[in-house]
């Protein structure tokens, strides 16, 4: 198994991207720790992976709050006394709109659980992974901070934050053998394409046809593909590879 006993939490875990590698992850013999908003979404993908015969567990959370994200590194230490992989997936993002319509809340939200969160987690887990002596930190990003849409500028600035943060802290940890990538999926097929678009009127086969008209490859990300680049990032496979936005997109960054 590629994860054998590997320590893993995964924020944003009940649903979409995170849900796919939480249970990706634990095909490959991971222990999880799955965290969301929702206790609902996250204890059902936490049930499934137990039925499944893999080990997880579950930390409601608001990533975008101090104490419960070190609460939330707390139980993983507790629970296996350290730990091997952080995955800050959670996300946010306000509907598709002129930048100067959406609204100061909507902006905040955006930045403090896209990139407010990676700061968070850091302050518990580098700690940690240098005592360890290494560590695996994976951030979803999004080709919105590398090719950006129209209408979504908060969105796309949030994740063009991560694309740099990613990379900043793969170079500052690297001495500390603490490797840091990031993922940058296109739209996709997740519950968060009905918040891109927003208004239902709007959420229509053109609309989504649309969408799939900049994509070389002819469709909407899925979450499996997410979690099969992510799995290849956590796993020793990668062992040499640090500060990298790893496009999973079907060529919409080259088209």
């Amino acid at each position: 198994m590629r994860l054998h006993n590997q320590r893993i939490i995964v924020t944003g875990g009940g649903s979409g991207f995170g849900k796919a590698m939480s249970q990706r992850f634990a095909e490959e013999g991971a222990r999880l720790l799955l965290a969301d908003f929702s206790a609902e979404r996250g204890m059902a993908v936490v049930e499934e992976i137990r039925r499944a015969g893999g080990e997880a567990h579950f930390c409601q959370i608001d990533v975008a709050q101090a104490d419960q994200v070190k609460a939330m590194v707390a139980q993983a230490v507790t629970l296996w006394g350290g730990l091997d992989v952080m995955v800050n997936n959670a996300g946010y993002t306000h509907a598709t709109m002129p930048l100067d319509a959406v609204s100061e809340a909507d902006y905040d939200r955006v930045f403090a659980v896209n990139v407010k969160s990676i700061y968070l987690s850091s302050r518990e887990v580098v700690p940690l992974f240098r005592a360890q002596g290494e560590g695996v930190i994976l951030n979803t990003a999004s080709t919105a901070g590398l090719r950006p849409r129209p209408n979504l500028a908060w969105y796309n600035a949030s994740k063009g934050a991560v694309i740099t943060l990613t990379k900043s802290m793969a170079i500052e940890l690297a001495p500390a053998k603490v490797r840091v990538n990031c993922l940058c999926p296109v739209v996709a097929n997740t519950p968060m394409l009905g918040d891109f678009i927003g208004d239902h009127a709007r959420n229509t086969p053109e609309t989504r046809a649309a969408m799939v008209a900049g994509i070389p490859l002819g469709r909407l990300t899925e979450p499996q593909d997410v979690a099969n680049a992510a799995l290849y990032l956590v796993s020793d496979e990668a062992q040499f590879i640090t500060g990298v936005a790893l496009e999973v997109d079907g060529g919409r960054c080259i088209s």
